[in-house]
């Protein structure tokens, strides 16, 4: 008797084992890329997210324009030399901008070169109405947006159009980190957003733009600011579960930290940060709170 029962705990183990083999396992896309695996998708993305539909005092004033820089680039390569397959997180994207297009505030979308904009599809919240209707809405705006260089070439030099810009958002997803930090004209945006008092906007692995300020031997603009960002510790942690196919190739909260940044959450949760005129929040989670946070300051600074 006893045997056969060790015989049945040794089964239900395999079992179990084999069922955990699979659903840790990214999933392999056409391109060779690797998106996440089952179990990662289950306990990292939802199908309707935690937007509240806040009704706001609409902004009736001039600066009534955000700079969103998305990125362009969809495959990052890992330590291992495993390509993960991202882009711009569509709930750190489209949260923030729901509570700002309900404050009153409008969109003018980039990327670097006008290449469209790439979302994780993979974390679309597929049954949230309000997502789905704000990427109908401005769907021909990601798939053909301005180049960020003709963005740069005129705004800087017109003041009139200038003086229409209320805030620069960079949305978070690993993808935030492909191109955009090494890229001059984000670090000219922000650069620009700093000197005439506009609000920068950025969460989880969007800060990673900050470090554009760097380019060129220039001083990091934001050192000694309280800032959210995504914790490289948790970034170690997730090819356990299949989230990333490998190990990062470079990290982020750590980096910001050696430039002077304080950075305020150790977990990626739903910290928000207002520090001067950079808000920032710390993960996916911290999408809704960093929208009513950016809506609610622009409202008041701005009135």
């Amino acid at each position: 008797m006893m045997k056969k029962i060790l015989i049945g705990l040794v089964g239900i183990i395999f079992i179990a084992f084999i069922a955990l083999y699979f659903t840790t396992r990214p999933k392999l896309e056409v391109d060779g890329s690797y998106s996440p695996s089952t179990l990662a998708l289950t306990l990292a993305t939802v199908e309707v997210s935690d937007f509240e539909n806040v009704s706001y005092t609409k902004y009736q004033g001039e600066r009534s324009k955000i700079l969103v820089i998305f990125t362009e680039q969809k495959n990052m390569t890992m330590e291992n030399g495993r390509m993960f397959s991202t882009g711009n997180h569509p709930v750190e994207a489209l949260l923030p901008m729901l509570h700002l297009k309900n404050a009153g505030f409008d969109f003018e979308i980039v990327t670097p070169t006008g290449k469209p904009v790439v979302f994780e599809m993979w974390a679309f919240p597929g049954k949230d109405e309000y997502v789905k209707s704000i990427y109908n809405e401005y769907k021909s705006s990601f798939e053909q947006p301005k180049k960020l260089q003709e963005f740069v070439d005129t705004s800087f030099t017109n003041s009139i159009a200038a003086a229409s810009y209320a805030a620069v958002f960079v949305p978070g997803g690993h993808g935030a980190m492909l191109g955009i930090p090494e890229d001059r004209n984000v670090g000219k945006a922000l650069r620009w957003a700093h000197e005439n008092d506009l609000f920068t906007i950025t969460l989880c692995h969007g800060p990673g733009a900050l470090l554009s300020t760097t380019l060129d031997g220039q001083e990091f603009l934001y050192e000694g600011y309280n800032m959210a960002v995504f914790p490289d510790a948790v970034d170690k942690q997730t090819p356990m579960i299949g989230y990333l196919p490998g190990d990062m190739p470079r990290g982020l909260s750590e980096k910001l930290k050696s430039l002077g940044a304080n950075i305020m959450n150790t977990a990626s949760d739903n910290t928000v940060c207002l520090d001067r005129r950079l808000i920032t929040g710390a993960s996916p989670l911290a999408s809704n709170s960093l929208g009513k946070l950016a809506a609610s300051t622009l409202l008041k600074e701005l009135e």
